[in-house]
C-alpha cells in the first residue's frame, strides 16, 4: 500500500521539447538588437507588422513561418538540440538565408517560448531579433 502511495506522489513529468514546441506560435513581443519594437496590444509599436508574425510548427516536420512583413515561408523544421530550432528548405527562401533560419530556444513552457535568431535579419537592417511567442 505504501509503495503505491509513494509511486503516485512523483512529480509531474515534463514533455520533451519536440512535443512542447509543436504548436502555432504568435508574437507577444519582438526585439531587434535588444530594442522592443512590438508588444501585443501596444498602441505605439515601432513595427506593428509583428501582429501578423506566426510560426506554425503544429504538423511536424512542416514549418509555416509568417514574417512581420506579411511574407509566408513554408519548409521543414528540426531540433538540433533542446535549445536550437532550425527551419530548412524554406520556400521562397528568405533574403540571403539559403532557405535556412536558426533560432536559440529559451524559456519554453506549455504556452510560451523565446526564440532568438542566430544570424542578423536583412529585412530589419541586420539586427539580431528575439521573439517572445505565445500559444494561443
Amino acid at each position: 500500500m505504501l509503495t503505491g502511495f509513494l509511486a503516485s506522489c512523483g512529480g509531474k513529468k515534463v514533455a520533451p521539447v519536440s512535443e512542447r514546441i509543436a504548436k502555432v506560435w504568435t508574437a507577444q513581443r519582438a526585439e531587434e538588437n535588444s530594442t522592443t519594437v512590438y508588444t501585443r496590444g501596444g498602441t505605439s509599436n515601432a513595427k506593428p507588422g509583428y501582429s501578423a508574425f506566426k510560426l506554425d510548427l503544429s504538423n511536424p516536420p512542416v514549418a509555416r513561418y509568417n514574417a512581420f512583413d506579411g511574407n509566408l515561408f513554408v519548409g521543414q523544421y528540426s531540433l538540433t538540440s533542446d535549445t536550437r530550432l532550425v527551419l530548412t528548405n524554406l520556400n521562397p527562401a528568405p533574403s540571403e538565408s539559403g532557405g535556412t533560419l536558426e533560432f536559440d530556444i529559451s524559456d519554453l513552457t506549455d504556452n510560451s517560448v523565446v526564440l532568438t535568431r542566430i544570424s542578423g535579419d536583412r529585412k530589419t537592417g541586420g539586427t539580431i531579433n528575439k521573439y517572445t511567442l505565445s500559444n494561443p
